[in-house]
């Protein structure tokens, strides 16, 4: 086995800075990584040196410009090598864990989708859940868990990321427990747990529509309402991991109950759960429907003119655009993004709403920040899982090279 050099402990805040460099903006060459970092050409030209000998980077061929130097030695660009480490992102839902198999460089090799029994499970019912997804997903790509060196994991509620910990989830039945340990102990390799709507936020940061913006809001809309927040480039989640709750903010003093048990929540106004429950009423075409297809002949019917489907409909738009504006108001974000299933439909985000937002948000002569819908797949969960799974494998890797 090839003898890997270690990089000294004086030298860590540098070499972090450098491979933090190449993944953002992989591939790029030294003298891009010089301007980004500050550090020294010599200083990045030995860092990367180690990098390469340690096997987390590599040299590729650049790409030509219209000055580019043909005398002299090639330029090279420099990429995080693919090869590296495989590494899995997971989401969980009431219905499904879904699995995505990525490469360290964010290659999508293969997925896979469990469907789930029960909307609803316990702690320990989720890790069995979890652990058949990821080695069902192993198992078609002709893998084992010893070939994975990461799994990163997203769930609704309220989860301290860092910690690991579930205060809440509308998915577990049981609250206050440490899932991640569970999975770790279970599966016996990393774990990295976050809320979902955060790993959204990762995902087009890294992948999708905010990979141009510093400051962004990702409010994500499917049977709840989530929040990912970027603040100068880095993802915001509060003290103990439990920010960015938009779904559980207040709109209405006393208003209709929410799943999480309190009362006036935006989400008990928007959530999927939530036009149900109202429509369920008033629609007898919804009776012995599954919830998915119940959605599709409420927001069907309002769009035709049903007046008891478009007024369910219309009520959760006024809420919705009240809820932006709240967002606005607090953050000044120069972009909101508008992800998830709903936003297969525009009563979440036609000009009409866009405009009640607006017309919410405090005028102080700035301009009002940009609303931008993003129709991703059901992958674009699990990609973030796998990129928040990505940062976290580097991390060990850069401890482990000291």
């Amino acid at each position: 086995m090839k003898k890997i050099k270690p990089i000294n402990d004086a030298r860590k805040t540098g070499t972090d800075l450098v491979f933090s460099a190449i993944r953002q903006n992989s591939p790029t060459p030294r003298i891009d990584i010089v301007k980004q970092t500050g550090l020294s050409p010599a200083t990045v030209t030995s860092i990367t040196a180690d990098l390469i000998l340690n096997g987390l980077i590599e040299e590729v061929p650049a790409v030509k410009s219209t000055n580019y130097q043909k005398r002299g030695r090639p330029r090279v660009d420099l990429k995080i090598r693919g090869d590296a480490h495989l590494v899995v992102g997971m989401q969980l839902t009431d219905k499904m864990a879904t699995v995505v198999i990525v490469d360290f460089d964010g290659k999508q090799i293969s997925d896979y989708s469990l469907p789930s029994a029960k909307p609803v499970r316990s702690a320990l019912e989720t890790v069995d859940l979890l652990e058949k997804a990821l080695r069902k997903s192993l198992e078609n790509a002709n893998l084992k868990i010893a070939d994975i060196s990461g799994v990163g994991i997203g769930i609704p509620g309220i989860v301290d990321g860092p910690a690991g910990y579930v205060y809440w989830s509308p998915t577990i039945s049981d609250r206050e427990i440490f899932l991640q340990d569970m999975l770790v102990d279970r599966l016996d390799i990393p774990v990295f747990l976050d809320n979902d709507a955060n790993l959204v936020a990762i995902a087009e940061q890294r992948f999708g529509l905010g990979r141009e913006a510093r400051n962004f809001i990702v409010v994500s809309v499917e049977e709840g309402v989530g929040m990912g927040i970027v603040i100068d480039g880095k993802l915001y989640r509060g003290s103990h991991g439990c920010g960015a709750e938009l779904g559980h903010t207040k709109v209405h003093l006393d208003g209709a109950l929410c799943r999480c048990g309190q009362r006036g929540c935006l989400e008990a106004y928007v959530g999927d759960y939530a036009l149900l429950r109202e429509a369920g009423t008033a629609l007898e075409a919804l009776s012995g429907k599954s919830a998915e297809l119940q959605m599709d002949i409420l927001l069907n019917e309002a769009k035709k003119g049903n007046q008891m489907a478009a007024s369910i409909v219309e009520r959760a738009g006024r809420m919705f655009a009240m809820g932006l504006a709240n967002v606005v108001n607090i953050f000044a974000p120069e972009l909101i993004i508008l992800a998830g299933r709903r936003m297969q439909y525009d009563y979440l985000y036609h000009d009409g709403m866009i405009a009640e937002m607006k017309k919410s948000i405090m005028q102080v002569g700035a301009p009002s920040p940009e609303v931008r819908v993003h129709k991703w797949g059901d992958l674009m969960w699990t990609m973030g899982a796998a990129a928040f799974a990505i940062d976290g494998v580097s991390e060990i890797a850069l401890k482990d090279l000291n």
